[in-house]
């Protein structure tokens, strides 16, 4: 059924596509037809930053930025889903044309900007979703917030969505927005995660509950950078890593048509990559934190070379759109199987 589907939504705009595609499957949902699409992913419950993750699979960032199809997404199959960016103020995000398919590489470029409804609008759909799977909240800062003043945005919208997420992800690594990723590296970083993790400490108190935080990282790093990174988490206390986001690298796609777009490279091409800085990060943390792998997940065999490297739980998107709602069910089971062997 979803061959069908795409062949309707690859005649579109990249863009166009996208957002039909989640009106699609909000209504789909709500007449009781996803049950067509869905993946019959067993149930293997896992704990992971105290919380249980029913399977292993999640829905990254970026797909579904409003949570406005939490409950679709949920019955698609995902373990967990993954909402935002999200900035505390609605902005409309870059220009358009602003998202580029490359179809044989199964990848995607884009340079969205945080296009996003705005936190309170974000929090409201939450509010009244019944998923009843793991919640991650992806949050940024706006694109007119100057890197300095970064840390205000962090914390608007760290407080706003704490006491209805399951964790919460401090995205510093998107290309899209000038000067973001500086804040990955040095005092910038010192300096954000101390004060993310100072109003953590207040919000669980407030809720008695403590909802984890974990870092999103660039995959366009040093060994040395990685490194770093991972002994700040760890001096910080951050309960978790996902690697990682989209690339500015292009050497995988040279030459190829929307290659030179700007933007980030999402989707098998960048699978390598991301694999590679999941393992270099894995042998910095030693099993002392989490992974979340992410980048290029197009199959089982992809999805397990993520577990190999270090990775407790997997993220798709680009994967999702080419392969469509099947993939879940193949990356599971091969999560399963990779986990079987030890």
């Amino acid at each position: 059924m979803y061959s069908f589907a795409r062949k309707l939504l690859f005649q579109l705009s990249a863009e166009t596509a996208h957002d039909l595609a989640l009106d699609m499957i909000g209504a789909s949902n709500r007449l009781g037809l996803l049950g067509l699409m869905s993946a019959n992913i067993p149930s293997k419950p896992k704990e992971v930053m105290g919380l249980v993750f029913n399977n292993p699979v999640g829905l990254a960032a970026g797909l579904d930025k409003n949570a406005d199809c939490i409950d679709g997404m949920g019955r698609l199959g995902f373990g967990f889903v993954e909402l935002g960016t999200v900035t505390p103020r609605p902005q409309p995000g870059n220009p358009k044309p602003r998202m580029f398919r490359l179809v044989k590489q199964e990848a995607i470029i884009n340079r969205m900007g945080f296009n996003n409804l705005g936190v309170d609008y974000l929090v409201n759909k939450v509010r009244k979703s019944k998923y009843n799977g793991v919640i991650g909240i992806n949050i940024g800062k706006n694109s007119d917030t100057p890197v300095d003043k970064a840390s205000e945005d962090y914390l608007i919208c760290l407080r706003k969505v704490y006491p209805y997420a399951d964790y919460v992800t401090i995205n510093l690594s998107s290309p899209n927005t000038p000067g973001l990723r500086k804040l990955q590296f040095g005092d910038d970083l010192k300096r954000l995660l101390s004060a993310v993790k100072r109003e953590q400490s207040l919000l669980a108190v407030q809720h008695n509950r403590k909802v984890p935080l974990t870092l999103k990282i660039a995959p366009d790093m040093t060994n040395e950078e990685i490194a770093d990174i991972a002994r700040c988490v760890l001096d910080h206390g951050i309960e978790g890593v996902i690697a990682t986001n989209t690339t500015i690298q292009r050497d995988s796609i040279k030459g190829l048509k929307h290659a030179d777009e700007q933007g980030g490279l999402s989707g098998a091409p960048l699978a390598d990559q991301s694999t590679k800085v999941i393992k270099i990060l894995a042998d910095e943390l030693s099993g002392r934190l989490p992974i979340i792998g992410v980048g290029g997940i197009n199959s089982a065999a992809a999805a397990a070379a993520k577990i190999k490297a270090g990775a407790s739980l997997v993220q798709i998107y680009s994967g999702l759109i080419y392969q469509g709602p099947e993939l879940i069910r193949q990356v599971a089971e091969g999560i399963y199987a990779c986990e079987k062997e030890g």
